[in-house]
């Protein structure tokens, strides 16, 4: 019996993807078909599946063509499948020509000639396009545009420019004015906002108001109140808001969630979070430091992260604990939190003038999850138990620092008419808010 192997994401299962199984069919006996995880294919660059794992399978199933199903989740899988099902052929579209002729030391390799006309790559763009707008800064800006090109459906042709202009003939630039804003809007669908955190509130209540989906920058105001409404606005005008914490879309950190929630680590009685980096504010104004991003709303929303979305928002008691760089104690370069809840405590350390070592650890009652610095953008985390032999070591593609996946993640909530973030609850923004406003309101303060 002749045993071929394929492999394929088959997003969107068109007539190309079961003219190659039909002719992979041909080759042989036996036909087993790989179909790439989420996960995998993230590695791959093609974030922007449209469709879960669960519903590629089926589609694949229901062909009638694959006598035998894997999921493929790791590089070098192939080889280990190849060797595992005693394959004589390997075989996969002629658009990869070369690339897998080192299989040929363990099987024939097959290249296919693919069916022309037809890419669920192209499906997926004539399906749904984003008109992205941006504001902000010049240096964020010209990340987000870089990261946005990896996905999908997503163009950005128009930025609202603070101070610097990115000079990209490709796209239109408009003053930082509410006027030109204002224009701006009026020709794009959504809009990233990542301006200066005071302007937060009012740049995206006027996005909502004009019908515009909108992702900004956390945090998405200085409020609770102002949280609640620009949701409520949001959700009356039937548009997405979605706050970006790039952490929260992060791979990883995802998996570190749900391993925690299985209870892994048992019951959860501590979490320490760290977030610092040091900024030069030498000969800065007390009025100009109150226009930068300040260590409470430049590192808070990452720090407070894990906490609420662990612990939960409920905690009973807090203290905030500063060390301020102006006369008006806006300026925060290092601000400690403590949360208290009925049965754990959180610990929240954060610094844009000081450096500590960014880490996060949670304790539970079986053992405790570690991940090290940079802990927000990780790519690997170890879960550790009393006995050394226990533990065990996790590792997670990451590309973009995650905000690709954030990008990913908004336009195809946008897109898909999604208005709850799966990935980051109202309520948690509306409690980092929450803290944040209690911090400039010197409510459980103390300052050092």
């Amino acid at each position: 019996m002749t045993k071929v192997i394929t492999y394929g994401t088959y997003d969107q299962l068109h007539f190309g993807h079961i003219r190659l199984l039909e002719r992979a069919k041909e080759l042989g006996d036996y036909l087993i078909v790989g179909v790439t995880a989420d996960d995998f294919d993230r590695t791959r660059g093609k974030i922007n599946v449209s469709q879960p794992l669960e519903e590629r399978i089926a589609a694949v199933r229901a062909t009638g063509l694959a006598d035998e199903i894997v999921v493929e989740e790791y590089e070098g899988q192939k080889i280990d499948d190849i060797r595992r099902f005693d394959v004589d052929i390997f075989t996969v579209g002629s658009d990869w020509v070369g690339y897998f002729d080192y299989l040929n030391e363990y099987c024939k390799v097959v290249y296919l000639d693919r069916t022309q006309g037809v890419s669920s790559t192209e499906l997926r763009s004539e399906q749904a396009r984003l008109n992205l707008g941006v504001v902000g800064s010049k240096n964020t800006l010209l990340k987000f545009i870089a990261e946005s090109k990896f996905v999908n459906g997503v163009n950005i042709e128009h930025a609202c420019t603070m101070q610097e202009k990115l000079d990209d003939s490709s796209i239109s630039e408009y003053d930082y004015t509410e006027e030109a804003y204002l224009e701006m809007l009026s020709k794009v669908d959504a809009v990233y906002i990542s301006s200066s955190p005071e302007s937060h509130y009012t740049q995206t209540k006027l996005a909502l108001e004009k019908g515009k989906h909108v992702f900004c920058e956390a945090p998405i105001a200085l409020s609770a109140e102002q949280s609640k409404e620009l949701f409520e606005i949001a959700k009356n005008n039937n548009v997405v808001l979605m706050e970006s914490i790039k952490t929260a879309y992060v791979n990883a950190y995802s998996r570190l969630l749900l391993l925690i929630k299985s209870g892994k680590i048992g019951d959860v009685v501590s979490v320490d979070a760290t977030c610092t980096s040091i900024r030069d504010i030498t000969g800065v104004s007390s009025s100009e430091l109150g226009h930068r991003w300040n260590s409470i709303c430049g590192w808070g929303p990452t720090a407070m992260l894990p906490v609420f979305q662990i612990l939960g928002t409920n905690y009973t008691h807090k203290n905030i604990i500063s060390k301020f760089a102006d006369e008006d104690k806006t300026y925060d370069i290092f601000t400690k939190i403590d949360f208290e809840y009925p049965n754990a405590v959180a610990t929240v350390k954060v610094g844009n003038g000081i450096k500590s070592e960014g880490e996060l650890i949670i304790s539970g009652t079986k053992g405790y999850l570690y991940v090290p610095a940079p802990w927000w953008k990780t790519d690997y985390f170890e879960i550790r138990f009393e006995n050394p032999a226990n533990n065990k070591r996790y590792f997670y593609q990451l590309d973009g620092e995650g905000i690709r996946y954030e990008i990913v993640a908004f336009a195809k909530a946008v897109f898909e008419g999604k208005t709850n973030n799966f990935y980051l609850e109202n309520h948690i923004t509306e409690c980092i808010s929450s803290v944040i406003e209690d911090f400039y309101a010197k409510k459980d303060t103390t300052e050092i």
